[in-house]
């Protein structure tokens, strides 16, 4: 463990040992490379991702804090501020759009109440939109809690899927 003792609260020794898992893959001078995977294990764990989460997974990893934080900032997956009960992003790139993922993600903004990157009154959706997930052949496309890639998302299944979390 790199990490100060004062801060091993932080996260649970299962997370730990999840990031060393992540770590063994790169060399030993080259750990800070698990910071993706890390962060990822310390946001499932915590819900998001605070300074102080971020602080940790820096010192566990050995890189300056900054380090994380643009790693943080850059990709859509992590949250650095409290998220809602169901994250979903939908890509909004050149193919999704050209398939309806405008039209789908206006609808989700309608339907939901919010914009991109807020969250629900009631803290059950939060709406993120994504650079490119990857599945242009199948789009428009969503991920839904950074885990599971929904496809062809017409308003009739967004509105299937928005009666799911009810």
């Amino acid at each position: 463990m790199n990490a100060p003792s004062v801060l091993s609260t932080v996260l649970s020794p299962a997370a730990l040992a999840r990031i060393d898992q992540a770590a063994a893959k790169y060399p030993p001078d080259q750990r800070q490379s698990a910071v993706m995977a890390a962060l990822t294990i310390a946001q499932d764990e915590k819900g998001w991702l605070s300074t102080g989460t971020m602080d940790f997974v820096a010192g566990y990893l050995g890189m300056p804090p900054i380090a994380v934080y643009e790693v943080a900032s850059f990709y859509t997956m992590y949250d650095t501020r409290p998220a809602g009960r169901h994250k979903i992003t939908i890509c909004t790139n050149l193919p999704c759009a050209l398939q309806g993922a405008n039209v789908a993600a206006e609808h989700l903004k309608k339907k939901l109440g919010v914009g991109f990157n807020e969250t629900t009154a009631d803290g059950m959706v939060t709406l993120k939109e994504g650079e490119c997930l990857g599945a242009c052949g199948d789009a428009p496309v969503l991920l839904l809690n950074n885990k599971k890639m929904l496809c062809a998302m017409t308003p009739d299944k967004l509105d299937q899927l928005l009666q799911e979390f009810k």
